[in-house]
């Protein structure tokens, strides 16, 4: 009985030397944003006062331009994803592009309220700062649902709308990335803001992928080390807790000229959204991206950005 007890505890004590351990290697605290601008601030990146937060953003090609875009990313992204499409557009357009409330540089909002509402405000401010006053506007997912929304808030500003694998109907995945499954779970939500195991990161990215194989450790990098700025993995938790859920016969009521980009290979929000969303936004036009994801504009910026060119008929 004793030599069973000595190997039991022996047992017990291994586990939690190893555990010690797992945490130790993984621990990863927040880094400020003065840290994290360094190597994600660089110009042409600025910081715009808005609602009370400094706001990543960068404002990029002719300020002549009537009629620039702006670009929204989605959940947990930031203006980066947006790159490939800034670089082959910049040329000929202005673009602009900021990291939204809750994610990148920017960081969590001073109210925690991530609302459609608050995001179509906070918008809606930053263009107002910007002098903008018409502006094409394209988002993705979580910023596409923003995109949509603000265009039915300001009919008379917003002159063409692009929903990329955009958010605003009930949503059936059939994968979640593992990143938000923690971040939606009480107990592990709380680990997760002082431990980030790198691999979380690289999958949750993987699995939004049409092809895994394109996401490079660089890529990976980006979206660790803009997870651990200041506040965000708490502002995630806050704002998967808050109901997004619309009123989706809206999206009916839009009435300018719109086009949907989906990735067939989108399995956080299938492509059957891509279509109701094509078939109840009157005259709108859908492409699909057959090996893509649920980001394909950063998957595959310059595939993705020849339909855009096109309809905005650009050179």
């Amino acid at each position: 009985m004793k030599v069973f007890l000595r190997i039991l505890g022996v047992i017990l004590l291994a586990c939690l030397v190893f555990a010690v351990a797992g945490v130790l290697a993984t621990w990863a605290p927040d880094r400020s944003v003065q840290q994290l601008s360094v190597k994600w601030a660089a110009q042409p990146s600025q910081f715009l006062e808005v609602n009370g937060m400094q706001v990543h953003l960068r404002d990029e090609g002719p300020r002549d331009d009537p009629v620039p875009i702006v670009l929204l990313h989605g959940t947990s992204a930031s203006l980066h994803t947006w790159d490939g499409w800034t670089q082959s557009l910049a040329g000929e357009r202005r673009v602009i592009r900021f990291d939204l409330p809750a994610f990148g540089l920017t960081g969590p909002d001073p109210q925690n309220d991530y609302s459609i509402a608050a995001y179509v405000r906070f918008v809606t401010a930053v263009v107002d700062q910007l002098g903008v006053k018409k502006f094409v506007l394209a988002g993705n997912s979580l910023g596409g649902q923003i995109a949509w929304n603000t265009a039915l808030a300001m009919p008379q500003r917003v002159t063409k709308l692009v929903l990329i694998d955009s958010a605003g109907y009930a949503m059936h995945p059939t994968s979640v990335p593992i990143g938000f499954a923690i971040a939606r779970t009480p107990g592990l939500r709380v680990l997760m803001e002082y431990v980030l195991p790198r691999g979380v990161v690289a999958s949750s990215v993987r699995d939004v992928y049409g092809d895994p194989a394109r996401v490079t450790p660089e890529l990976v990098d980006r979206y660790y080390d803009l997870t651990l700025r200041s506040g965000n993995r708490q502002a995630l938790a806050i704002r998967l807790e808050q109901n997004l859920s619309g009123d989706e016969s809206a999206v009916k009521m839009l009435k300018l000229p719109t086009l949907v980009l989906w990735g067939a290979k989108d399995r956080l929000i299938p492509l059957d959204n891509g279509k109701r969303f094509a078939s109840d936004v009157e005259g709108s036009k859908l492409v699909v991206f057959e090996e893509l994801g649920h980001v394909p504009h950063e998957e595959d910026s310059q595939r993705t950005v020849e339909p855009f060119k096109a309809f905005l008929n650009m050179p």
